[in-house]
């Protein structure tokens, strides 16, 4: 107990530099124990899991990509407003705010324990860091305050030692922190990527015929940058994993359980596929929708080489952080469906946050069915066995629906009065598309023109000119896949199995 109160900043201050101190040791001490995850991530990926579906849509379509970032900047708001409030609690007492770090510590401690290659170590550090910081800060404010007889020399002593102090918990938590992420990081991710580039037999890539998009019209490229390309998944920070430690166990209803290493994998042979990938979240006009080219191993040859038995009806495969996903069988045997282990993409060994070292690709199907980044488990079983999404309430099966999109006139666009050029994409994997046609205001359908053809498990541009005089117009596009099935009007939302309906774009015409 101290003989007056710490002032109020000051007490502030306690509270979030103890709270930094414990999130910096707990950071370093993964690191150091080569855990997968640090504290202050179990307790965020803890969320992710714990949070209804719909919140997460709403997330998605708030944010987009940028949901994690989102939800890092949250957590780190609410930690600092407990960890100030830690501090105010005890301006009198230590004890109140060093258990209110104790508490936070103690979730930290469930969470991480609860996640694969978490363990005991990063979060019990970062609690006991957090009680012994926050309650020797204290000490230290508490000398610095002024009381009854307490001299100006001596109040100006106290206050330096508190400044010094702050400053070295503030330079320690800072480099604690930075140093834990570098090593979780692992600069051997990295190297292992460019020796993945040099050990990965090389493929030639497919021929993108000419005209296979309309970039000046306004339609993106045809293949993705990997940079540009989406990413929607439930990992908060991205899994490290080398392509030297990596190991896949293909194994429960097969005659042959397989435990491959990247080399066993590579040396099978490599195909490469063209291959355009959706998110079921993707919004009706989204643009949570990519191409690439995939280089991989067929998921099919693996599948009869291990020997599936009668009554197997998905592959239940497994991240390293223990997202799960369920593809039924009966697609992933099809002998013409092109699904992969996929260990490139664009040419390059797959980036980090697509799932280096190996993820799974499958046309036409949404990805949380059968895209399992960083796979390292893969178990053919029944559906009785329900995955990470399942278990929220979407549906089993889950293939791409026929859809298309306006990328241009951009909504509440002005554009000159006359022949307006609109463009956009559609998609319907593994069926391919046939037809689009777009009007203007409700009037006639019009055909629009459809750029070279692909593949059938890509998506295919179009465009077209309607003549529209000065006003607002509103202009819609609607596809109709090779089996002759057009894209259905039905207004439906994401959950339980992706969005339909047609996209329509308001603009202005001027003249």
């Amino acid at each position: 107990m101290t003989s007056v109160p710490v002032p109020r900043l000051r007490a502030a201050v306690v509270g979030l530099l103890a709270t930094a101190a414990a999130l910096g040791a707990g950071q370093l001490a993964a690191g150091l124990a080569a855990a997968r995850t640090s504290p202050f991530v179990a307790v965020g990926n803890a969320a992710i899991d714990l949070t209804p579906g719909p919140v997460k849509e709403f997330a998605i379509a708030l944010f987009g990509t940028a949901d994690k970032t989102a939800l890092l900047t949250g957590m780190g708001i609410v930690i600092a407003a407990l960890a100030v409030a830690a501090g105010l609690l005890s301006r009198w007492h230590w004890w109140p705010g060093a258990a209110v770090i104790g508490v936070f510590g103690l979730v930290g401690v469930i969470a991480t324990v609860s996640r694969p290659g978490g363990g005991l170590v990063a979060p019990l550090t970062s609690l006991v860091v957090g009680v012994v910081v926050f309650r020797w800060l204290h000490h230290v404010a508490g000398m610095a305050a002024i009381g009854p007889g307490t001299s100006t020399v001596e109040v100006d002593a106290d206050r330096r030692r508190f400044l010094v102090t702050s400053t070295l918990v503030v330079l320690g938590a800072g480099a604690a922190g930075i140093a834990g992420g570098f090593l979780q990081r692992g600069a051997g991710v990295t190297a292992s990527q460019a020796a993945v580039a040099a050990r990965i037999p090389k493929v030639p890539p497919l021929p993108i015929p000419p005209g296979a998009d309309f970039v000046a019209s306004g339609t993106p490229t045809f293949l993705t940058a990997n940079r540009d390309f989406y990413r929607i998944d439930t990992a908060l920070v991205v899994p490290q994993l080398r392509a030297e430690d990596w190991r896949l166990r293909l194994h429960g209803m097969v005659r042959r359980e397989l435990v491959l290493t990247f080399d066993d994998l590579i040396q099978r042979g490599l195909q490469n596929r063209l291959i355009t990938l959706t998110c079921v979240s993707n919004e009706v006009g989204g643009d949570l929708i990519s191409t690439a080219e995939f280089v991989g191993v067929p998921v099919r040859d693996l599948l009869l080489e291990a020997g599936v038995l009668p009554g197997a009806q998905q592959l239940f495969t497994t991240s390293v952080d223990s997202y799960t996903a369920g593809t039924p069988l009966d697609v992933l045997l099809e002998p013409d469906r092109g699904a992969l282990l996929a260990v490139g993409m664009n040419g390059e060994p797959l980036p980090a946050e697509h799932g280096f070292p190996v993820r799974m690709v499958v046309p036409g199907l949404y990805g949380y069915v059968s895209a399992t980044k960083w796979l390292v488990d893969a178990e053919v079983t029944t559906f009785d066995r329900a995955p990470y999404w399942e278990q929220r309430g979407w549906a089993q099966q889950a293939p791409i629906k026929t859809e298309s999109r306006i990328d241009r006139p951009r909504a509440q666009a002005s554009v000159p009065a006359g022949p307006v050029t609109v463009a956009g994409i559609a998609w319907a994997q593994h069926t391919g598309i046939d037809r689009v046609e777009v009007r203007a205001d409700g009037g006639p359908w019009q055909p629009a023109e459809l750029a070279t053809d692909v593949s059938r498990d890509t998506w295919r541009m179009w465009r077209a000119t309607i003549d529209l005089p000065p006003g607002e117009h509103v202009v819609e596009c609607r596809a109709t896949d090779r089996t002759g099935q057009p894209q259905t009007p039905q207004r439906q939302p994401v959950v339980p199995d992706g969005a339909t309906g047609w996209h329509s774009v308001g603009f202005s015409c001027t003249g």
